[in-house]
């Protein structure tokens, strides 16, 4: 795919939502943090059933902290791997308030310390709560960016990469959102729906479906 065609998909997107947001609740960097964390192998629906009871109740680490991990499973239990997520989110709490003033840091070193937050969940936070031009690359971006030529990789880093170096600057920030939303809704796994994608003419998918 050339440089002429990936802008021209990306404007696409962007007429067609110029402002993206993520589907998870948050009213804070915190609460993004936790429910990034939560969101690792389940929906965006389940975190936000969940942490629309949690956060009333616990929405800094101190408050979350002192929960504790059997009283957090009370609120989290609907979400898989939960156990290990409480265990988790307590600790990062924990660390939250010994080393950053209780305050999610801006900084990818410092929150990739935190436990259960990997790169991607350190791009999202990064993206979405601070507005860095970082690209956590998810299984919907994944497949989109192999799916359509867009940033063909054999792994997330790989398309990671490739999605930095081929999206021009003015889209960086937006980009993450876009193609989540896009592989969640238009191009999805098992039935893409190319009938009524808006890059269908530009994606060099070659067993389109007409749906």
């Amino acid at each position: 795919m050339n440089k002429q065609k990936r802008v021209e998909i990306l404007k696409r997107l962007r007429d067609d939502n110029p402002s993206p947001q993520t589907e998870l609740n948050y009213s804070s960097p915190f609460e993004l943090l936790i429910a990034v964390i939560l969101s690792a192998q389940a929906t965006d629906v389940g975190v936000n059933k969940a942490t629309d009871r949690l956060f009333p109740v616990a929405n800094t680490p101190e408050q979350m902290f002192a929960l504790g991990e059997e009283g957090l499973k009370e609120y989290i239990k609907t979400i898989g791997l939960f156990n290990s997520k409480a265990k988790n989110v307590i600790k990062a709490c924990q660390m939250l308030i010994e080393k950053h003033q209780g305050q999610v840091p801006e900084d990818r070193k410092a929150l990739e310390a935190l436990p259960g937050v990997g790169r991607k969940t350190a791009n999202v936070v990064l993206n979405t709560a601070f507005g860095w031009p970082t690209i956590a690359v998810d299984t919907h971006i994944f497949r989109v960016s192999n799916r359509t030529g867009f940033a063909p990789g054999k792994n997330v880093d790989e398309v990671e990469q490739r999605l930095l170096k081929f999206v021009p600057a003015e889209f960086k920030v937006d980009v993450h959102h876009w193609l989540i939303l896009h592989g969640r809704y238009t191009c999805q796994a098992r039935k893409p729906r190319c009938g009524s994608c808006l890059i269908e003419d530009l994606c060099e998918f070659k067993q389109k479906v007409d749906l």
